[in-house]
């Protein structure tokens, strides 16, 4: 969702993300939708939001007395979690933001790179105070964690660019291999597409699922899948990313909310939310998303913005 002398998408084009002069984020369209740096993107400039002593104080002792805000996150998923050039840090759109929530709270965000179907698991078992990973708010979800909402955005295809099929709607998967991302909204939807195809005396789906979104576009440019599924914002980084190999298809569909997760009734909710209005009402929660890449209309559909972040949202799709 970057850089250096443009990487081609080789292999799997998110491992690919570091070095000069390449296009970021949500664009790529007609319409001038992509931002454009000359230099290397590690970190949005400048992260700096003072300590509310009132939000500050509505942290649980447990996690105020560690200084740390344990915050878990999928770094395959750029321009919004991912790893940088040394091989381990995560940077993104969430990284940064975790930061700035972190700083309002007056604790050091510390973002862990963990696989995506684990996370909801491991805030479950107390393992991290926050998952910050790109994750569309359902009212399934919602049972097991409670969400802030703080951003929007909703699902793409992407096929090669020579060859590939025209998908349109989920209707169109009928017959195709459809690989997505293990425990993603994305992958729930192909394989509940298989059910209807099946149905209506189809070919099914093929779905297939990878424990990282390096995984699903690996295998379409291997061409072991016809068609890769991702959040609009990856997907539209993954077509920046592969020099004319992959394109967009169709238009997005389901847009919905992402959210900040936390541990059910941990007391986390209400200081997220305090301290997401306040990295908002300072202007910094929008430096993070222009400087991702995340503010521009174009195939990704942004912008990706909101403005009024809610605890546990009831308007989300069940599942």
């Amino acid at each position: 969702m970057i850089r250096g002398t443009r990487r081609r998408l080789a292999v799997a084009v998110v491992a690919a993300v570091a070095t000069a002069g390449v296009a970021v984020g949500c664009g790529g369209g007609d319409n001038g939708t992509s931002t454009t740096t000359s230099a290397a993107l590690t970190a949005t400039p400048d992260i700096n939001v003072p300590v509310d002593k009132k939000i500050a104080a509505q942290v649980p002792s447990s996690i105020k007395s560690s200084g740390t805000l344990s915050v878990a996150a999928d770094a395959t998923y750029a321009p919004n979690e991912f790893i940088a050039e040394n091989g381990n840090t995560v940077i993104g759109m969430d990284a940064d933001l975790a930061k700035a929530i972190g700083q309002v709270m007056g604790l050091q965000a510390a973002v862990k790179n963990v696989t995506f179907d684990s996370i909801i698991p491991g805030l479950a078992a107390n393992k991290y105070d926050l998952g910050m990973s790109s994750f569309t708010i359902t009212k399934e979800r919602e049972k097991t964690v409670d969400f802030v909402s703080y951003a929007i955005a909703g699902t793409s295809f992407y096929v090669n660019a020579a060859g590939g099929p025209n998908v349109i709607s989920l209707a169109d998967l009928c017959g195709q291999k459809v690989a997505a991302e293990r425990g993603t909204t994305q992958a729930a939807d192909a394989t509940a597409q298989n059910k209807k195809c099946t149905a209506a005396g189809k070919p099914g789906v093929t779905v297939q699922v990878y424990p990282d979104q390096n995984g699903v576009n690996l295998a379409l440019s291997s061409g072991r899948a016809d068609v890769a599924m991702a959040d609009s914002p990856p997907a539209a980084y993954a077509v920046e990313q592969s020099d004319g190999k992959l394109k967009l298809t169709g238009k997005q569909y389901g847009t919905a909310l992402y959210g900040i997760a936390m541990p059910k009734g941990n007391g986390m909710a209400k200081p997220v939310q305090g301290a997401l209005k306040a990295v908002m009402a300072d202007g910094t929660y929008d430096r993070i998303f222009s400087y991702w890449g995340l503010v521009k209309k174009g195939p990704s559909g942004c912008p990706c913005t909101i403005t009024n972040p809610e605890i546990n949202p009831t308007n989300v799709p069940a599942s």
